[in-house]
């Protein structure tokens, strides 16, 4: 079993190399086809990989306290398999608090996982993130109004629930073998 995980992690590690020399081919590609895009690209890459390289410590130590500090039942508790509707809303809202660039939220609800939450209530985390802050409901509000706030906020919510679950019932379905190995793990 741990040798077949090792494997596999290694084909994955692979397979990342591979997707990332790919990345660096067409990228070298299309600056070659378009030269005079090159400065723009080189800035923005530039700039993004300073605000990862200035936010991910930060990240990584709230993980390790996270990982320390928050026990797992806790986690299966209020996010788990048996969290229903309390469990769906708290991932909205937790979610929907934080402000910050989407890459932010992968480590976290990596650990979640790990930490047994609900696949669903995962996915409904990273989409409350990627969606829903209280920032953009501000600026809607000032800018849009409030019938297009509300409208905009409950169709997202509910369409990030409905996804949530949707994406759970697929990962069941497809990688049965995948979820009772991350399950004996986590044991």
């Amino acid at each position: 079993m741990r040798r077949n995980l090792k494997e596999k992690q290694k084909r994955e590690i692979v397979r990342d190399w591979i997707l990332l020399g790919l990345m660096i081919i067409t990228a070298l590609i299309l600056l070659s086809i378009f030269p005079d895009k090159k400065r723009a690209v080189i800035s923005t890459s530039w700039d993004f990989f300073t605000e990862m390289i200035l936010i991910l410590p930060a990240v990584m130590v709230i993980l390790g306290l996270f990982a320390v500090w928050v026990p797992k039942d806790i986690i299966m508790k209020y996010l788990g398999k048996t969290s229903g509707v309390k469990g769906i809303f708290l991932a909205i809202t937790l979610g929907a608090l934080p402000t910050g660039p989407l890459y932010v939220a992968f480590p976290m609800a990596a650990a979640l996982l790990n930490k047994g939450a609900r696949v669903s209530n995962v996915i409904i985390f990273l989409s409350a993130w990627a969606c829903i802050k209280l920032p953009q409901e501000m600026v809607e509000l000032q800018f849009l109004g409030v019938q297009f706030m509300f409208s905009r906020l409950i169709l997202t919510i509910v369409f990030v629930i409905i996804m949530g679950l949707l994406i759970e019932q697929i990962v069941k379905r497809s990688d049965k073998g995948g979820i009772k190995e991350c399950e004996s793990i986590r044991h």
